[in-house]
């Protein structure tokens, strides 16, 4: 019996032994065979240098791994590109997905023309509470939930910090800076890697980093479009999209006074691609059917001001004063403003420089109406500033494309006065009612939180209306 025993045992573990192994060779081949089934159903695409920056930039000398625009008093700026997975995807791939991006453009359309004539406020009423300030809220609603729906953006990797890839956070400039550092850093859902999957494409320079590091303080601008020149270069020769259209779906974005004229570096930039600028002057080329305002937000410090922060005493502060503004005497318009009411009329303060022991919030808190005339450039902070101050913008400017007018009523929450009237401007705000002021105020709360930078961004707040303003410029252009 234990010799049986024993036997058995040992044919057991025989037969256990050979087992095992012919089910490793099994399964070894079975994963074989399905991995190579996923490698060609899928097309699966490996990365071959996914850390690994490669400099492939000419400059237009000839010297290889150089920009030719750089300044004396910084360190030569070079130029990388990463490779990437897109490189490795097969051409009807790349075809399929600019198609379903065309497609989903022309859903989009039809989905926000159909809202258009929907006048059921409730399918909007907790997103866009005041219907008023809005020129069509269903149609604006619509859109923002589709742009949430299927937006992409594709930054490009090009270029170091700090002349790309990064921007002024503390400054008058900050919406430049805060924007790309949005783009570039935080993970927004607005960003893809993949760029047949855009439907933009960024160009992420800094105008206000070009000025502070290649500009030498001669006036002139050519070491800035030089670079911008090369920039667009280099990403059109490492990628098919900018020469698919001609760069009409590509954007730039610049809150500096030389944005439009640093955009002059490359004629389709100029003419065709979309411009998100903070000096938005029609009479300077600027093109509100595809270039976007953007909000001059001053944000020294990082943050608004507290006297401008949201609470319940600013909305109660007293208005003793009609009207205000203080500032330096440039530009077309404010010598006119300064020359009729500059300290004339006790009830609308008007100062040339605010004398040091005044403080400038403290009066737009105390105002009814701010002054908001253009200076050298269109643009000037003072609009947001008076949003923030509950004070309502009296706007003085000529050719200035406000920002968000496709979506805004920019009357129910300001005045426009020509320039030719800054000599009634007493009898014209004086002719406004009480009741009519109190709606405007009112509106001027609702609209405040548009034009605020939040960190990390809320909806419909100052970021992501500006992408807003870029997803209906794309919605208008159909690329065959």
């Amino acid at each position: 019996m234990d010799k049986f025993q024993s036997k058995f045992t040992r044919f057991g573990f025989i037969s256990i032994c050979f087992g095992s192994i012919a089910l490793v060779l099994l399964i070894s081949h079975c994963s074989t065979s399905f991995f190579d089934y996923s490698f060609q159903k899928f097309k699966f695409s490996f990365p071959e240098e996914t850390e690994l920056r490669r400099n492939v930039y000419t400059s237009s000398s000839g010297e290889e791994n150089r920009v030719v625009v750089d300044s004396r008093h910084v360190s030569q700026q070079i130029l990388t590109v990463r490779s990437t997975n897109s490189t490795l995807q097969s051409k009807p791939e790349k075809l399929n997905r600019r198609n379903l991006v065309e497609q989903g453009l022309a859903k989009a359309r039809a989905s926000i023309l159909e809202a258009s004539s929907n006048v059921n406020t409730t399918l909007f009423k907790s997103d866009l509470p005041n219907s008023e300030i809005y020129r069509n809220p269903s149609a604006l609603y619509r859109s923002y939930l589709e742009m949430e729906k299927r937006f992409k953006v594709y930054v490009y990797e090009e270029g170091e910090p700090p002349l790309v890839h990064d921007g002024p956070c503390k400054s008058v400039y900050a919406v430049e800076g805060r924007f790309i550092t949005e783009m570039e850093k935080r993970r927004t859902k607005f960003r893809t890697y993949d760029p047949n999957q855009a439907y933009v494409y960024f160009l992420p320079f800094s105008v206000t980093w070009l000025v502070r590091y290649l500009y030498e303080g001669n006036s002139d601008a050519k070491p800035l479009k030089t670079f911008v020149s090369d920039y667009i270069r280099l990403v059109s020769t490492n990628h098919p999209f900018w020469n698919r259209t001609n760069g009409a779906d590509h954007f730039m974005l610049a809150c500096h006074d030389w944005g439009p004229l640093t955009s002059q570096a490359n004629r389709d930039l100029f003419n065709t691609s979309i411009r998100v600028m903070c000096n938005a002057n029609s009479s300077e080329g600027f093109n509100p059917t595809k270039d976007v305002t953007l909000p001059e937000i001053k944000l020294y410090g990082g943050e608004v001001d507290h006297k401008l922060r949201l609470s319940k005493t600013l909305s109660a502060s007293p208005r003793p004063y009609l009207g205000f503004f203080a500032g330096g005497v440039h530009g077309p318009v404010r010598p006119i403003l300064l020359k009729h009411w500059k300290q004339r009329d006790l009830d609308m303060p008007v100062y040339e420089y605010l004398p040091k022991h005044l403080n400038y919030y403290d009066f737009m808190r105390s105002s009814k109406f701010c002054f908001c005339p253009s200076g050298y450039e269109v643009a000037s902070p003072r609009v947001i500033e008076a949003i923030y101050s509950e004070c309502i913008p009296v706007i003085l400017s000529v050719n200035f494309v406000l920002p968000f007018t496709d979506v805004l009523r920019w009357e129910t929450f300001s005045v426009l006065v020509d320039v030719s009237e800054i000599p009634r401007l007493k009898e014209i705000l004086m002719s406004i009612s009480d009741e009519k002021y109190q709606w405007l105020k009112s509106n001027l709360r609702y609209v405040r939180r548009h034009f605020e930078l939040n960190d990390p961004p809320q909806r419909f707040d100052a970021f992501h209306l500006t992408l807003h303003s870029i997803w209906l410029r794309r919605l208008n252009l159909k690329l065959t």
